[in-house]
C-alpha cells in the first residue's frame, strides 16, 4: 500500500542533493511536489511553520544561502494512501560545519499526490551543539 506515495517522497528527498559540494537542491522540482497551500514545520516540537508554496520557496532559498552538501538517506519508510513517514540519516554542511543528524519526517499528501503537510522530528539540541550555538540559534526564519 502507498508505493506511488513512497516513490514521490523518495524522489522529493533525492531532489535535495547527493551530498557533494556541487549538488544543490532542485528548487523547482521540490516546489512542484508541494501543494499551493503546503505547510512545513521545520522541526517538532516548537519549530517555525512555513505556509504556502511561495513562502516555502523563500525558506528553501534562505537555507541554501548557508547550507551545502545536502543528502537525505532513507533508512525506513512506511505509508498509507495519504501519509508517508521516513526515518532518515541526513547530512549537510551548515555555515561550514558538518551537521549529520537523524530524523523522522511525516508527509501528508492530497488526492493529487502533492505534499500538503511536512513535519520533521529531530534533536535540535544536538544540532546546536554541532553548530556551536545556543539552541535558539539553530536555524529557521526570524520570528516577529
Amino acid at each position: 500500500m502507498g508505493m506511488p506515495q513512497e516513490n514521490l517522497i523518495r524522489e522529493f528527498c533525492q531532489a535535495w542533493g547527493d551530498g557533494s559540494a556541487e549538488s544543490r537542491p532542485q528548487l523547482e522540482k521540490i516546489l512542484s511536489m508541494l501543494a499551493e497551500d503546503a505547510v512545513w514545520q521545520l522541526w517538532v516540537p516548537g519549530g517555525p511553520v512555513i505556509r504556502g508554496r511561495e513562502s516555502l520557496r523563500l525558506e528553501i532559498q534562505r537555507q541554501m544561502s548557508y547550507v551545502t552538501h545536502n543528502l537525505c538517506t532513507i533508512k525506513n519508510i512506511v505509508s498509507s494512501d495519504r501519509v508517508v513517514m521516513t526515518e532518515r540519516d541526513d547530512y549537510a554542511v551548515s555555515s561550514g560545519k558538518p551537521m549529520p543528524h537523524s530524523m523522522v519526517a511525516v508527509f501528508e499528501l492530497d488526492e493529487c499526490g502533492l505534499i500538503t503537510a511536512w513535519r520533521e522530528y529531530l534533536d535540535t539540541a544536538d544540532l546546536a551543539k554541532k553548530k556551536g550555538v545556543a539552541l535558539e540559534q539553530v536555524g529557521g526564519p526570524a520570528r516577529a
